[in-house]
């Protein structure tokens, strides 16, 4: 039996644009929220400004909780045999984003982007389901657990 996987990930918006990682699967070109998995002993909040020096380069201000997503990834397009929970936050950034910093790029990364909010739907960025949340994130209208979703 596989573990279930705790994972932070950063929201952080400026300017109207989603800062994201760009990333490159069997599929072509996917953005993701940057963050990742929680190590063993590390809070939430350290794991994300961990994955963020790692993936972006930069140092984040963690702020409040916006969204819990469940992830089975059985039960969704790709397949996998994967249980993970995301913690997502709303973040800012403490340093400038400087990707030769970056010491540890997930696997398919291949950079860093800012997304348009209002263009979001023009992009492969998962979680789908937040891409509404995101263009409406100053209104909280949404619940902060959106179950087993992709």
């Amino acid at each position: 039996m596989k573990p279930i996987r705790n994972s932070a990930k950063a929201i952080i918006i400026k300017d109207g644009k989603l800062l994201t990682t760009k990333n490159h699967g069997r599929t072509g070109i996917f953005f993701i929220l940057p963050g990742g998995g929680q190590e063993f002993g590390e809070t939430l909040h350290e794991t994300l400004k961990r994955e963020c020096r790692e993936e972006i380069g930069c140092k984040v201000e963690v702020g409040e909780l916006l969204w819990i997503r469940e992830y089975r990834g059985w039960r969704h397009e790709f397949g996998e045999e994967q249980h993970a929970i995301e913690f997502m936050f709303r973040c800012s950034l403490k340093s400038g984003i400087d990707e030769k910093v970056a010491s540890q790029p997930d696997t398919y990364q291949i950079g860093v982007e800012w997304i348009k909010t209002e263009e979001i739907e023009k992009y492969w960025f998962y979680p789908q389901v937040l891409k509404p949340l995101i263009k409406s994130i100053n209104k909280k209208t949404s619940p902060i657990y959106l179950g087993d979703v992709n």
